[in-house]
C-alpha cells in the first residue's frame, strides 16, 4: 500500500509540475461572432451587461481602437487565421476554403496548423473559421474538433420577435428568448466541450479556440438573458439622411433596404435587445470557460486573448448587420491577457490596431517565428506599453479597390472608383460629417493614401466563392446601382 501512495504521489507530483511549467505557454483564443462595442469594456451601449469580459479587459490589455480585416465573417477570418491581408490573398468575399483552388490556399498554413506542426495539442470548438470551413484541412490542423448548434430552441411567449418563426426571410429580424433548458443553446454547448478539454491533463501545450456564434442573426438566447433588459432599449446616436454626404459605394453598402424592413416589422426595439440579450448570453459562457481555466492547473501559464470578427450596425448610417467601412462595422472588442505578467496589463491602448495582427502576435507570444509570408506585427510591444505610438493605421478591406484606414484620431476610405470619405474623431466619432470634399484636407488624404493603401492587389479568387455582398472593382451586376438605373 505504500508503494501505490509513493507511486501516486511522484505522478501527481510530476503532472503538477508540467501543468505549471510546460516549455511554452498555453493559448485560449476565444473568438466571438459579429459584436460591436455594445459591451461594458468599450462603453457602446450604457445598458450592456458583460461582467466577465469587463474583467478580463480590466486585468488584461484592452485594445479600444481595434478593427477588423474585414467586416464579413469569412474573409476576416480567413485574414485572422492565415495571416494574410485580403489584398494579398484575393479572398475578398465569403468563400467555402474546401472549394478554393488548392494553388491559393497551398501558400498559407493556417494558424491552428502551424501551431500543431510545432508541437502544440490545438482544439477547435464551433466557429472558428467560418462555419462552412470547419472542416478545412480539419486533421492536420486541429488534435480535436467539435461544432455544435442549436436544438429547436422555443421561443417563450409573448417574447421577442417572430421568435418561433421558421421562415428563413425571418432570419435576420428574429428575436427569441428561448425556454430550452441551457444545454440546449450552442454556446452553452461550446463553452461545455472547451471546460471538459480544460479538465483534462494535457502533456503538451495547447491552443483552444473556441468560437461563439452570438450575437450572429437571428438573436436567440436563453430567456432568462433576455429578461436581464428593460422593455424599451434606447437606440443608438442616429442621424437623420446621414449617407447624403457619402459616395454611392458607400451607399451601396449601407444597404438601407435591411432597415426599411425593420422598420416595416417596427421591430428596432426588440431586435436591439435581443442583440444585448445575445452578448449577455456570450459573456456568460466566457466567463464559464475563463473561469474553467482559472481552477485549472494551467491558469498561470494559458495565455487568453479575445477578438470580435467585425462589428454590427443597428440602424447607424442607415445600415443594420455589418458590410460597412464604417467603425460600426470595423470596430471590435480585442483583449489580451498574459499570465506571466505585461507591464501594460490593467491599462487600454488607444492606437489603431488590426486584428491582422493576431497571428505574428500569438506566435511571439509563444516563442514561434511566423512563416515569412505573414502580414502584420507582434503586438507583444503594446502589452508592455500600452502608450506606444502605432505609426501604421489599421486597414479594414471589403472588395477589390474598397479600403478604410483608421488612425488614432481620424478614418479615411478610398472606394475603387476613387471616391472618398474622412473623418474626424475628436470632433466627430459617430463619423456624421464628410470631410473629404474640404481642400483643406487634401495633402492629409494623399499622404495617407500614398503610404498605406496597397498599391497592387491580388485578383479576386473565384473558385470556392459562395457570396460577394460588395460593390467592389469587379462590380458584381446584382450590386452595381449603375446597371438598376
Amino acid at each position: 500500500m505504500k508503494r501505490i501512495s509513493l507511486l501516486v504521489g511522484v505522478v501527481l507530483v510530476a503532472s503538477s509540475l508540467y501543468a505549471a511549467k510546460p516549455d511554452r505557454p498555453n493559448i485560449l483564443m476565444l473568438c466571438i461572432d459579429d459584436m460591436n462595442d455594445w459591451c461594458g469594456f468599450l462603453g457602446g451601449h450604457p445598458l450592456a451587461q458583460t461582467p466577465f469580459m469587463d474583467k478580463l479587459a480590466a486585468k488584461g490589455v484592452n485594445f479600444t481602437n481595434a478593427h477588423c480585416t474585414a467586416p464579413g465573417c469569412s474573409p476576416s477570418r480567413n485574414a485572422i487565421l492565415l495571416g494574410v491581408e485580403p489584398h494579398k490573398s484575393g479572398l475578398y468575399p465569403f468563400y467555402d476554403l474546401r472549394n478554393v483552388d488548392r494553388v491559393v490556399l497551398d501558400r498559407y498554413t493556417n494558424l491552428p496548423r502551424f501551431l500543431k506542426e510545432n508541437g502544440y495539442t490545438t482544439c477547435g470548438v464551433s466557429k472558428v473559421f467560418h462555419n462552412s470551413d470547419n472542416t478545412y484541412e480539419e486533421k492536420e490542423s486541429w488534435d480535436e474538433y467539435a461544432m455544435f448548434g442549436d436544438l429547436n430552441i422555443k421561443g417563450a411567449p409573448g417574447k421577442g420577435h417572430m421568435a418561433n418563426s421558421k421562415d428563413k426571410k425571418d432570419h435576420h429580424v428574429r428575436v427569441c428568448p428561448g425556454v430550452n433548458p441551457l444545454k440546449d443553446f450552442m454556446d452553452y454547448r461550446t463553452a461545455s466541450h472547451a471546460i471538459d478539454f480544460l479538465e483534462k491533463e494535457h502533456e503538451k501545450p495547447f491552443f483552444l479556440g473556441v468560437g461563439f456564434i452570438r450575437p450572429h442573426v437571428p438573436f436567440v438566447m436563453p430567456e432568462e438573458n433576455y429578461d436581464r433588459f428593460p422593455d424599451l432599449i434606447p437606440p443608438p446616436l442616429i442621424k437623420e439622411n446621414d449617407i447624403e454626404d457619402v459616395p454611392p459605394v458607400g451607399q451601396l453598402m449601407s444597404n438601407p433596404k435591411n432597415a426599411d424592413r425593420l422598420d416595416q416589422h417596427d421591430c428596432w426595439n426588440e431586435v436591439r435587445r435581443g442583440y444585448l440579450a445575445s452578448i449577455s448570453f456570450v459573456d456568460d459562457n466566457v466567463g464559464r470557460v475563463i473561469n474553467a481555466l482559472e481552477g485549472s492547473p494551467y491558469a498561470e501559464n494559458t495565455i487568453i486573448m479575445l477578438w470580435s470578427d467585425h462589428g454590427f450596425h443597428l440602424g447607424e448610417k442607415r445600415a443594420y448587420t455589418k458590410f460597412t467601412l464604417w467603425e460600426e462595422s470595423t470596430r471590435v472588442p480585442f483583449i489580451i491577457w498574459d499570465p506571466r505578467g505585461r507591464a501594460g496589463h490593467g491599462h487600454s491602448c488607444a492606437e489603431p490596431v488590426g486584428l491582422i495582427n493576431v497571428y505574428r502576435t500569438i506566435c511571439d507570444l509563444v516563442g514561434l517565428k511566423a512563416p515569412e509570408y505573414v502580414d502584420g506585427m507582434s503586438l507583444v510591444p503594446w502589452l508592455n506599453d500600452p502608450d506606444q505610438p502605432m505609426e501604421k493605421p489599421a486597414m479594414t478591406t471589403w472588395g477589390r479597390g474598397n479600403y478604410t484606414l483608421r488612425t488614432k484620431n481620424w478614418r479615411y476610405t478610398r472606394y475603387f472608383d476613387g471616391s472618398e470619405e474622412l473623418y474626424d474623431h475628436r470632433k466627430d466619432p459617430q463619423e456624421w460629417t464628410n470631410l473629404a470634399g474640404n481642400p483643406e484636407y487634401e495633402t492629409m488624404k494623399k499622404k495617407l493614401a500614398a503610404e498605406w493603401l496597397p498599391k497592387q492587389e491580388a485578383p479576386k479568387v473565384l473558385s470556392g466563392k459562395k457570396l460577394d455582398r460588395a460593390w467592389d472593382a469587379d462590380c458584381p451586376a446584382n450590386y452595381n446601382p449603375l446597371k438598376k438605373k
